[in-house]
């Protein structure tokens, strides 16, 4: 089979499209033929290598994946051969006290495909029984692989960790990523007022496309004075941060009093700085997201397969264009999910 992937951390030149064996399931895992791949900021963090961890070479990219069921193990009861599926993208033991509380995104063995064990960016992949979720006929292969980890991750943060309330006013940073864009669509399926920043006036209008009730440059323009001239000096009641210290400190000044800032990221560096004068006085909440549950990817995907939240898809390549597929992404030129296809 055909496979993409790198034998040593580096720039987009460390992938390597190749031949590699087909991989042999076990007893409860299925043999996915993989239709589509969605690229995020994980896999440049894995590929140019991630300070004090180690990765198995040669390693194979890609978390989000969908496909078709080629074949399945002895002990699989549920999938069947044939099936059209999405693979949910996280991984965790199923048997620890934190899988059992339905936690299982806080399982000390939690990973990902593409990080810990290979990814999607190969023709054929062995995935343990319970990540398979079937898709439905009318969902293309591009969109189930667009959809898992940007809603998953935009649910968990808005829903179980924000607390997020119908009505609120809510920031949502960098618009064009996908985390962006799917929290977006979740606060004004909540009925939120929504304020989005990107860079450039292309995708401030994508922005809006997709709901932002307000965008702002946050090239050419001051967010956080933005977001007060907006929400009548008052601040927004959630902010949506991913970015890191590029925007961390008018994330912060766009909060109203009681105001809860939420980040699962930190693209431009994580050596933020707070005052905590302000974090008590404000009586603010600065919470840590990461990914979601199985049980949270089961319940956003309901409005994904209803066509309520639409996945944005920015470029398909080959997978044998991976790496002008990872330059496109290190360069910011995305709107959307970049798709890769065997």
């Amino acid at each position: 089979m055909k496979v993409a992937r790198i034998h040593q951390h580096g720039g987009p030149e460390a992938l390597v499209y190749e031949d590699a064996p087909e991989p042999k399931i076990k007893a409860n895992q299925c043999l996915i033929r993989v239709k589509a791949c969605a690229l995020n900021h994980l896999d440049l963090f894995v590929r140019a290598g991630i300070p004090g961890l180690k990765f198995p070479m040669p390693h194979v990219l890609g978390s989000d994946i969908a496909g078709e069921v080629v074949e399945v193990g002895e002990l699989c009861e549920r999938v069947k051969p044939g099936w059209r599926v999405l693979l949910s993208p996280g991984l965790s033991c199923r048997q620890c006290e934190q899988c059992l509380l339905g936690q299982d995104n806080l399982c000390r063995r939690f990973t990902m495909f593409g990080y810990a064990v290979d990814g999607g960016n190969t023709e054929l992949l062995a995935a343990p029984e319970y990540s398979v979720i079937q898709i439905p006929d009318d969902l293309s292969f591009e969109d189930a692989a667009a959809a898992p980890l940007v809603f998953l991750t935009a649910w968990h943060m808005l829903m179980a960790r924000a607390k997020l309330q119908p009505g609120e006013d809510v920031l949502v940073l960098a618009a064009s990523s996908g985390v962006g864009q799917a929290a977006i669509q979740l606060a004004k399926m909540f009925q939120c007022r929504v304020i989005a920043t990107a860079g450039g006036e292309e995708k401030l209008a994508r922005a809006r496309e997709l709901g932002a009730d307000h965008t702002i440059d946050h090239y050419a323009q001051d967010i956080s004075a933005e977001v007060k001239r907006i929400t009548a000096k008052r601040g927004v009641d959630v902010v949506v941060e991913h970015v890191g210290i590029a925007t961390w400190p008018k994330s912060l000044e766009s909060l109203a009093p009681a105001g809860r800032l939420v980040t699962c990221g930190a693209t431009t560096g994580y050596d933020a700085k707070v005052d905590l004068r302000f974090l008590f006085s404000e009586q603010w909440s600065l919470l840590g997201s990461f990914m979601g549950t199985m049980g949270e990817l089961h319940q956003v995907l309901k409005f994904v397969f209803r066509k309520q939240l639409r996945p944005v898809i920015d470029r398909v390549y080959s997978l044998s264009e991976l790496r002008a597929a990872h330059e496109r992404l290190e360069r910011k030129q995305q709107f959307g999910k970049i798709v890769v296809r065997p």
